[in-house]
């Protein structure tokens, strides 16, 4: 089983042998936090530096510990894993993102390698994948699950040049907005943690509505799933 390598595409040098990788976490189970943390201690030269239940609180460890990798679960509250990866590629270039789902549908890889990811790895994938996602990330290379590499790849080129889909037609304000609403948050209670006023909120839901062409929440909650906001109900 190989890997499709891309190849690097900022030019960053692999990590020096001599000093840990660090590592920080980011998923909101427990469980699966605990187990990548083992994973990757089986490994060797790696040293997980802290771990984060949501994209928000990984985006804040990035900013303070900057930190070689991070592994980025895309479902999560308040933030998902792909607006997450846009900010800590953007805020931080040296820290390079493997993304870690159970979502094997081309249009989520596709959409982490947009939003700056390195890597996506598959949480069904053998354990022996991850050390080798990892490895090839360190070296400054993208990594693709075997399982999707192939047909991803080549569609990819194909839609790089053409138009911006809808999601990226979205302001990052306008993607966080639309990730709250489908969880089902309240005009209010979004314009509180956003600490925006609601004639805001209502404001930003009136474009996203506009913008996706999509008139309903039960549509926007069906959207975000599509893309990989929010995990699949039930």
């Amino acid at each position: 089983m190989t890997s499709a390598t891309l190849g690097s595409a900022d030019g960053r040098p692999s990590q020096v042998s001599s000093h840990p990788l660090t590592v920080v976490l980011a998923d909101d189970h427990a469980l699966v936090r605990a187990g990548l943390r083992s994973l990757l201690h089986a490994i060797g030269g790696i040293e997980v530096v802290a771990e984060a239940r949501d994209g928000h609180e990984a985006v804040e460890l990035v900013d303070r510990l900057r930190p070689h990798l991070v592994l980025m679960d895309i479902a999560m509250p308040g933030l998902n894993g792909l607006e997450a990866s846009m900010r800590i590629v953007k805020r931080n270039p040296g820290t390079s993102i493997i993304i870690v789902s159970m979502h094997a549908a081309q249009e989520y890889a596709l959409q982490a390698l947009k939003a700056g990811a390195s890597g996506y790895v598959l949480k069904n994938a053998d354990p022996s994948e991850l050390e080798r996602a990892v490895m090839a990330v360190s070296r400054g290379e993208t990594y693709l699950s075997p399982a999707m590499s192939t047909h991803l790849v080549a569609d990819l080129r194909r839609r790089v040049a053409g138009e911006p889909s809808p999601l990226e037609r979205l302001s990052s304000r306008h993607r966080e907005v639309l990730q709250l609403i489908a969880e089902g948050n309240t005009t209010k209670t979004i314009a509180a943690r956003l600490n925006l006023s609601v004639k805001t909120i209502e404001t930003h839901r009136a474009q996203l509505m506009d913008r996706l062409d999509i008139h309903d929440v039960p549509g926007l909650v069906r959207f975000a799933i599509r893309v990989g906001l929010i995990a699949p109900l039930g």
